[in-house]
C-alpha cells in the first residue's frame, strides 16, 4: 500500500468536507485497535490523585476553612493535568502520532477496575463503567467510583469535528461531575477544544485549545487557558491556570490569587497573584512523572458479546497484523450489523435501552441532579447541548434549546447480572 498517497487523499477528502468529520471513515494504516469509548478510561488512571482530596483535612487546628477548600481545588488540579496527560499526550505510540479509534456503537459498554497498589492498601476498589449512549452524534457516558473513599467521577463526551487550512479542529460537548460525597463537596469540570497538529505530515499529535473550567462547590474556581508551541513559554502543550474565589472575582485576572503555568504534559509551576512569576515560582506538579495504577479488564473469554475488546476483537486483532483487507471486512461486519439493528427498532417504534445511564433534562423541574445544576449556576456555565465550557448567555447558546445531560445510575449498575467488572 502506498501510504504516502493515500493519506494525502484522506488528507484532502476532509479539506473538502464541509460537515462534521467525527464519523469519516479514515484509512486502516492510522487505525487504533482500541474503540473511542475505552479512552474515557483515563479519567480514572490516576486513581491516587483524584481520591487525594479525601485527605485533606482541618488537621492542624487552625479552623482554616477557606484553605482547605483551596488546597482541595489544588489537588483536583493535579490529577486533572495528570489526567489530560494521559487522555492526549502519553498514549500515543512509540512515533508519538495520534492514531483514529474506532467508533463505538450504540449500546457498547467497558468494564474494569483500577488496582490498589498502595501498600496499607488505603485507597480502596475503584471500578470504572463506560457505556455508549447514542450514535449519531456519538457520546460516550463514563464513571470511576470508589466505594470505600465514597467518590464519584461521573460525565460524558461528545466530538464535533471540522478541518481548517492546517488542523484538524475538534468541539468537545459535555462535562465530568466529581463528588466527594464524604467531604460534601462537588466539582464541575468542563471539557477544552484541541486540534490536530502534524496532519500534512502524517503524524498527527494533539494540542488543547482555547478555556475550560473547574468550578468547587466552595465557590473556588480555576480558569486553564491553553495554547500549543510558541505562545506562552516557546513550548507545546502549554497552559496557564488562575485560581480564584468566586467567578465573580475571575471576571478580572487580577484578582486571582495563583497563577499555575508551564506544560500539562510536564513540568508546571505555581507563583502567586494573575502572572505567571518565573522568579518567585515554586514547581507545582509534573504530569509526566505521575504513577498510573493498573488497569485490570476481565479476559475476552468471560466478556459479554457488547463488552468492547471483544467486540472489536478481530478488528483490533487485523490492525496489529497490518492486514487492511480484513480490517475493512470485519469492521465493516460489525457497521453494518448495527444498522441493521437501528432499521428493526425504527420499523417497530422501540428505542435502544442505556443500559447504566440516565438522560437528565435541566429543563424539566423534577430532575434529580440539583448538586450539577447549582455548580452550572455557580460558574455561570452555559446549561444548554453547546460546546463544553461555553460562558451563559453567550451566542453560542442560541444553537441549542436543550438540557439534556447523562448521569451514572449506581443502582442500575448493582443490579446488573450480566455484565461484572
Amino acid at each position: 500500500m502506498n501510504y504516502a498517497s493515500t493519506w494525502a487523499s484522506f488528507i484532502a477528502s476532509i479539506a473538502s468536507y464541509n460537515g462534521d468529520l467525527s464519523s469519516l471513515t479514515a484509512p486502516p494504516f492510522i487505525l487504533s485497535p482500541k474503540s473511542l469509548l475505552e479512552y474515557s478510561q483515563y479519567w480514572g488512571t490516576n486513581t491516587e490523585l483524584l481520591l487525594a482530596p479525601n485527605t485533606i483535612k482541618d488537621d492542624d487546628g487552625k479552623k482554616r476553612k477557606s484553605s482547605i477548600h483551596l488546597r482541595r481545588l489544588l489537588a483536583v488540579i493535579k490529577w486533572y493535568l495528570a489526567t489530560i496527560n494521559s487522555q492526549y499526550a502519553s498514549r500515543t505510540d512509540s512515533k508519538h502520532s495520534e492514531k483514529k479509534p474506532l467508533n463505538p456503537f450504540l449500546g457498547e459498554v467497558f468494564v474494569a477496575k483500577f488496582a490498589d497498589d498502595t501498600q496499607d492498601h488505603r485507597l480502596g476498589e475503584t471500578k470504572l463503567v463506560l457505556e455508549q449512549v447514542q450514535h449519531h452524534p456519538p457520546i460516550s457516558a463514563y464513571a470511576v467510583w470508589n466505594e470505600k473513599q465514597n467518590t464519584l467521577l461521573e460525565g460524558y463526551s461528545g466530538v464535533r469535528a471540522f478541518m481548517s487550512a492546517t488542523s484538524l479542529n475538534v468541539r468537545q460537548h459535555g462535562h465530568a461531575l466529581l463528588h466527594y460525597r464524604n467531604l460534601g463537596e462537588d466539582y464541575l469540570i468542563t471539557l477544552p477544544p484541541l486540534h490536530l497538529e502534524g496532519l500534512i505530515k502524517g503524524s498527527p499529535t494533539v494540542e488543547l485549545d482555547q478555556k475550560s473550567y473547574i468550578q468547587s462547590s466552595s465557590k473556588y474556581c480555576a480558569v486553564f487557558e491553553y495554547s500549543g508551541r510558541g505562545y506562552f513559554s516557546g513550548k507545546s502543550n502549554s497552559f496557564k491556570c488562575r485560581i480564584y474565589r468566586n467567578h465573580e472575582e475571575s471576571l478580572n485576572k487580577y484578582n486571582a490569587l495563583y497563577t499555575i503555568f508551564g506544560q500539562w504534559s510536564g513540568v508546571c509551576f505555581i507563583s502567586k497573584g494573575s502572572e505567571a512569576d518565573s522568579e518567585k515560582r515554586k514547581r507545582f506538579f509534573d504530569s509526566s512523572k505521575a504513577v498510573a495504577q493498573k488497569l485490570i479488564v476481565k479476559p475476552i473469554s468471560e466478556q459479554h458479546e457488547l463488552e468492547s475488546r471483544r467486540a472489536w476483537k478481530k478488528v483490533a486483532d487485523s490492525i496489529v497484523q497490518g492486514d487492511y483487507k480484513l480490517i475493512t471486512k470485519e469492521k465493516s461486519q460489525i457497521e453494518n450489523e448495527q444498522r441493521e439493528l437501528r432499521k428493526k427498532e425504527e420499523a417497530k417504534g422501540v428505542t435502544w435501552t442505556r443500559r447504566w445511564y440516565d438522560e437528565i433534562d435541566y429543563s424539566a423541574k423534577d430532575h434529580t441532579d440539583k448538586a450539577g445544576m447549582k455548580l452550572f449556576k455557580m460558574a455561570h456555565l452555559s446549561m444548554k447541548n453547546v460546546p463544553s465550557g461555553i460562558l451563559e448567555g453567550s451566542s453560542k447558546e442560541k444553537s441549542s434549546k436543550t438540557m439534556k445531560h447523562w448521569r451514572f445510575n449506581l443502582e442500575k449498575f448493582n443490579a446488573e447480572k450480566d455484565i461484572k467488572c
